[in-house]
């Protein structure tokens, strides 16, 4: 590809790479294509890496954003590109870095993606079934419970399917969850998601074990463990008709924004999501502020210059 021919007008830039920097052989590879993609930008704009502009490197970012690519990719191929004009530089092959001066992205502007609150509604009324089948019925209450579950407690996918049946203290109102580094921590169940429970587990669940036993509290037919896919699956389907793409991290964005947006305080979200830091938690006040702002100039008389 000519792209990849532009790219390669670095002669010594990969052994630089592994050499001086001790890079990784995966690093490096992913450098290559990155560099590989902005020479093919620079193609279309008859430039090559030589006489790269700044404008180009701001084009070539922005470009990155519009296309939803996210900010940790983006800061990747940024380094890359700072590597090679830092390579090029010390080989005296360019005078100037068009990369000086470009801030690297940052991460909490990259915003998470939450449903609205009637979007929310329209999945978690979604799993329906007509089927006289006890194990459709059976797989419908359980897809009812995990979504309610979900969207209470803020749950990542890996934790749901973790959960053990002793974890769950419905009268309490309460689940037992195990986070990432194996931190656990205590997500309250509202009135919604404790119902759902109660029926998966007084007629649904006895159904799905068929007659073999799991200490787990959500699984697939016959007690096997439930897989990553299968709950995005899961979610995606329950999303179909509400003109959203739902995943399960979406479910989990939703329940910390629209907490926020009804006065939650950021302490309390923090320990619900479990977070190691709170700093990673104030990302949804941005997103609150972004809908207020929203609401606001729809429906304000005098938003709107006349």
């Amino acid at each position: 590809m000519a792209s990849e021919a532009n790219a390669r007008v670095v002669p010594g830039f990969l052994d630089y790479l592994k050499v001086e920097k001790g890079l990784a052989p995966l690093t490096i590879a992913a450098y290559t294509t990155d560099l590989a993609q902005f020479a093919g930008f620079l193609q279309k704009r008859k430039r090559t890496l030589l006489n790269a502009r700044r404008n180009d490197v701001r084009d070539f970012i922005q470009q990155l954003f519009a296309n939803a690519v996210d900010g940790r990719s983006v800061g990747r191929k940024l380094s890359a590109l700072r590597h090679v004009y830092r390579y090029l530089l010390l080989d005296k092959l360019i005078e100037h870095d068009p990369t000086l001066n470009i801030n690297s992205p940052k991460q909490w502007k990259v915003l998470p993606k939450s449903l609205a609150r009637d979007e929310m509604d329209a999945i978690l009324s979604r799993p329906q079934v007509s089927s006289l089948r006890k194990q459709d019925e059976a797989l419908a209450a359980r897809d009812r419970a995990m979504l309610e579950v979900l969207y209470a407690g803020a749950l990542r996918v890996s934790e749901i399917i973790g959960v053990k049946l002793e974890d769950l203290k419905l009268d309490l109102g309460y689940v037992l969850v195990r986070g990432k580094g194996d931190k656990e921590r205590i997500v309250p169940l509202g009135k919604s998601a404790q119902d759902a429970l109660t029926e998966y587990m007084k007629h649904s669940r006895v159904v799905l074990m068929a007659g073999k036993t799991t200490p787990l509290l959500f699984f697939s037919r016959g007690a096997r463990k439930l897989t990553r896919q299968r709950v995005w699956q899961m979610v995606r389907a329950a999303s179909v008709g509400t003109g959203r793409n739902a995943s399960p991290h979406m479910l989990r964005h939703s329940c910390a924004t629209h907490m926020v947006e009804n006065g939650a305080d950021l302490r309390t979200v923090q320990t619900i999501l479990g977070h190691s830091d709170i700093s990673t938690t104030q990302v949804y006040t941005h997103l609150a502020l972004d809908r207020l702002k929203n609401v606001y100039q729809k429906h304000h008389p005098r938003a709107k210059a006349r």
